[in-house]
């Protein structure tokens, strides 16, 4: 529900303040007082293009807000919660600000959201309709959206989602196996020759690794031995290496005998060097022994080294372990294509299992979907043709159609008019008055059913008159009952139906004229519908009149 609506520094309002109250809510005044302005404005915050000639004065923003009370909204919570908007479970504010310079932004409960944001929101809290705004009656979405709410289809809508979609998926698992197992059908002989490659390498995962650092060894061998013969003269074979060195000391400490500490164990600990010097220099000496150059070995080495190169090149990967994983690939695709038939046996016995859930759910969709096409007609009729519709036909037909997101249904609202005239899509059946008269009985049949926002009518009563006015404000009294309604219009009828009531006017200072809006007392509306019926706010008659019909309302 709108609670309140602030619209400063906008064409011809400087500020504007207006608390709204729940059921129908009535808006007058002059032709050119400024009622178009406020539309205008509020539809900036349904995201329409903001016109910089509208601020009033250059040197200040624009700023128009509107404040909800959402106690229940889980769809617009989840979108906001989705999308990193604050959320607040009781309100929801709205807020749009055209600076000086141009530049408009837009808020959310005080978040800045982009404008399709700010959109998205406003369009599940705030619904304008006018006569210049029908073309929603004719969109196949929303004549599909009605028909669901009333046919209570909300769950079978949600399992044949699920089952559309696991269908939808199964074809494209089919298509892209028969893609993939084609395109190797016409590789084959290519892919047979390049695993037959793979194979006759038997590579082994951390060969090249252990092959260059082979290859590095047998290179630098000249090198590598001198280093081993250095060590092994420090060790062993020079004439005063290590080894004959502790001997020495060991010798020597003999001599000492007496002076050393027994806890010291100076000659157990000099042996023990030895043994550990003796065993390093052993190892060395092996080395030594192995690392004989072989000059058939070396080509050897770097003709693996240069065919494992010459594949990783050719497949453009730069490891063995790459090269592994391409060969296993290679072979499940031809493991594939040799069991392509059962493969896509199993593919399409999955998809037509998901098609035949999916049209068992949309079958079920379509039936209720009939029942309340029927009842929607008739009931459509039945509101419309004491609206001066008195010929009106409603047919609303659910035609078999291919199989989509939303079922196995095509639906389509037709309507005629008149006598003797055939049964036509909206768009080519009526004219703007009878759209809006029937857009205002469709939204009465399904303002208890669907999750509706405020509703504003902008003078969809316009051309009617006497009973078929009463009726109109009589149908949205009805609606306010379920949800809150604001109507601006121009007839008496429609006026007295009003919970609230708003008068917009304009004021002349001594610069500029502005546009107000006053909440009207009981007096004040008697005033204002005489006004209405007789041009005059004190003419006695009118003012009995208007009196009868806020009392019969």
């Amino acid at each position: 529900m709108l609670e309140s609506l602030h619209i400063s520094n906008y064409a011809l309002i400087d500020t504007i303040d207006i608390s709204f109250k729940p059921g129908l809510n009535i808006i007058t005044g002059e032709t050119g007082a400024g009622k178009s302005i406020m539309l205008g404005a509020l539809s900036l915050l349904l995201g329409a293009r903001a016109d910089m000639k509208s601020i009033r004065q250059p040197d200040k923003k624009t700023i128009i807000e509107a404040v909800f009370s959402v106690n229940y909204y889980p769809a617009l919570k989840s979108y906001c919660e989705a999308n990193d908007i604050e959320w607040d479970d009781t309100r929801c504010i709205l807020r749009r600000e055209l600076s000086p310079a141009g530049r408009s932004r837009a808020f959310v409960n005080d978040s800045p959201v982009p404008l399709n944001k700010l959109e998205a929101v406003s369009l599940q809290l705030i619904d304008i309709h006018s006569q210049h705004q029908n073309q929603l009656l004719a969109h196949p979405d929303f004549q599909l959206k009605v028909l669901d709410n009333l046919a209570g289809n909300e769950e079978r809508i949600k399992l044949y989602t699920l089952r559309f979609t696991a269908f939808r998926e199964a074809l494209k698992k089919l298509k892209v196996a028969k893609v993939r197992i084609e395109r190797t059908r016409n590789d084959e002989d290519f892919t047979r020759y390049q695993l037959e490659q793979l194979d006759e390498m038997k590579l082994e995962p951390g060969e090249q690794e252990s092959l260059e650092k082979e290859r590095d060894v047998m290179s630098n061998l000249t090198e590598l031995k001198s280093y081993l013969n250095d060590a092994l003269q420090a060790l062993t074979d020079s004439p005063r290496n290590v080894l004959s060195l502790i001997s020495e000391a060991s010798d020597a400490c003999e001599g000492i005998d007496s002076l050393l500490d027994e806890k010291d164990r100076i000659p157990e600990r000099l042996e023990a060097a030895s043994i550990e010097l003796s065993d390093i220099a052993e190892t060395l000496s092996a080395i030594d022994r192995n690392l004989a150059a072989d000059p058939a070995e070396l080509d050897s080495i770097e003709s693996r080294l240069n065919e494992i190169y010459s594949l990783e090149q050719k497949h453009k990967v730069s490891s063995v372990e790459e090269l592994i994983e391409l060969r296993e690939k290679l072979r499940s695709r031809l493991e594939a294509l040799d069991n392509s038939e059962s493969t896509i046996s199993e593919l399409e016995k999955e998809a037509r299992r998901a098609l035949a859930l999916a049209k068992e759910t949309a079958a079920e969709i379509s039936t209720a979907r009939k029942e309340a096409a029927l009842a929607l007609a008739g009931n459509l009729t039945e509101l419309a043709i004491p609206l001066g519709m008195k010929n009106l036909q409603v047919q609303i037909a659910v035609e078999p159609a291919e199989i989509s997101a939303t079922g196995m249904d095509k639906v389509e609202y037709r309507f005629a008019f008149n006598k003797n005239q055939p049964l036509l899509p909206v768009a080519g059946a009526a004219s703007g008055g009878e759209i809006s008269r029937l857009m205002l009985c469709l939204k009465t049949i399904i303002a208890g059913k669907m999750s509706l926002p405020t509703i504003i009518f902008d003078e969809i009563d316009t051309g009617v008159s006497g009973d078929v006015a009463a009726r109109i404000g009589a149908m949205m009294q009805q609606m306010g009952d379920k949800i809150q309604v604001i109507t601006i219009t121009h007839l008496p009828q429609v006026a007295a139906r009003g919970a609230s009531h708003f008068k917009v006017y304009k004021e002349d200072d001594e610069h500029s004229t502005h546009t107000r809006v006053s909440p009207l007392s009981h007096e004040e509306r008697i005033g204002e519908i005489a006004l209405m019926l007789s041009g005059k706010t004190d003419d006695p008659t009118a003012r009995a009149t208007a009196e009868s019909l806020i009392k019969n309302s």
